[in-house]
């Protein structure tokens, strides 16, 4: 079937109001690389739009009613929005559903060690990713460290110009002949996405047997205050360091890092602060680990949603039990990234 191009189908205003939000997608893009920074990003939309905590609601012990908005959010990492509709919530809700996680690498929780007189640490790749793309190319590090005292640090290193960046080395094409034979899904094994950190050795110490491992701990417990030990309550992504940018003569196409799933995400969230007075309590929940099977406490096979949606039924006054049941029986839901 011959499908008509979607750009014929715009008239002038649609073409300006499209520009627009591509605008704000690419600087959504930008600031949320990882699960964290976007729902730290939604979250602030929200609020700007007049959403409130639901977690303040029920602290507070106040009721909702039709009309309210309300936002839940758990371990930083999956963020629900809600718009409570005139119908009782018995009848249902419309759902559109996305998710913020991307493929990416890990940093395992004790990475870093020193061969050949440079400085690397071991990842873990997280989602299907295509492992020769993730070589040669700028590289930066988001996440968050907990250190023994409970201080949380966040981590953001390679996306100002100011930052150092970082890679995962490859073979030279003269010295790649053997690995040129291999096929393309096996030319760079998992355990060599070793990203690169240093190669300068700590000159104080001429004892220590990795010297140049030493001088990257010193670097980073003197500028993050950072220790080998933290590494262990660290979850750190290591992702592309390159900005979103509009591709092509024409400009009609975004090239950036993460548009799976965020192109869904962001015009999912866009349509929800676009919301008001609706009949059906409409939801737009954005969710994590969808690459890995949507598992783990913030992943869809979690009973989070399912908590969200019980704490409105009692902040609205409705609860009784199985009505939870009967909420699902009757709603719809969009799951905006797949058919």
């Amino acid at each position: 079937m011959r499908r008509k191009n979607a750009w014929t189908t715009y008239n002038k205003k649609q073409l300006d109001e499209l520009e627009k939000l591509c605008k704000n997608y690419l600087k959504f893009l930008d600031k949320g690389k990882t699960e964290r920074e976007c729902v730290k990003q939604i979250v602030k939309q929200a609020e700007e739009k007049g959403y409130v905590n639901l977690a303040d609601i029920t602290k507070d012990k106040k009721a909702l009613k039709a009309g309210d908005k309300v936002y839940s959010v758990c371990m930083d990492k999956t963020v629900a929005l809600f718009q409570i509709g005139k119908k009782k919530l018995e009848k249902g809700m419309n759902i559109l559903g996305a998710h913020i996680d991307s493929p990416r690498m890990d940093l395992k929780q004790n990475p870093l060690y020193e061969s050949e007189g440079f400085t690397l640490a071991d990842t873990h790749y997280y989602g299907g990713i295509k492992k020769y793309q993730w070589t040669t190319i700028p590289l930066s590090l988001h996440g968050v460290i907990v250190k023994a005292n409970g201080e949380k640090i966040t981590i953001n290193i390679g996306e100002d110009d100011n930052d150092p960046i970082f890679t995962i080395s490859d073979l030279l094409p003269h010295l790649a002949q053997d690995q040129m034979e291999k096929k393309l899904k096996n030319g760079i094994d998992g355990e060599d996405l070793a990203v690169l950190l240093g190669s300068i050795p700590y000159e104080d110490d001429e004892k220590c047997a990795e010297k140049v491992k030493l001088n990257i701990l010193n670097i980073l417990n003197q500028k993050y205050n950072i220790t080998e030990a933290d590494f262990l309550s660290s979850e750190i992504e290591v992702v592309p360091a390159f900005k979103a940018r509009s591709l092509g003569f024409d400009g009609s196409m975004v090239a950036a890092y993460g548009q799976d799933d965020k192109i869904c995400a962001y015009t999912s969230l866009s349509a929800m602060m676009t919301l008001e007075n609706v009949k059906t309590t409409a939801v737009c929940i954005l969710s994590d680990k969808e690459e890995i099977g949507s598992m783990g406490n913030t992943g869809m096979e979690s009973h989070m949603f399912d908590y969200f949606i019980s704490e409105l039924l009692n902040k609205t006054g409705e609860n009784r039990p199985n009505l939870l049941d009967k909420v699902f029986c009757f709603s719809r839901m969009l799951s905006a990234d797949v058919d």
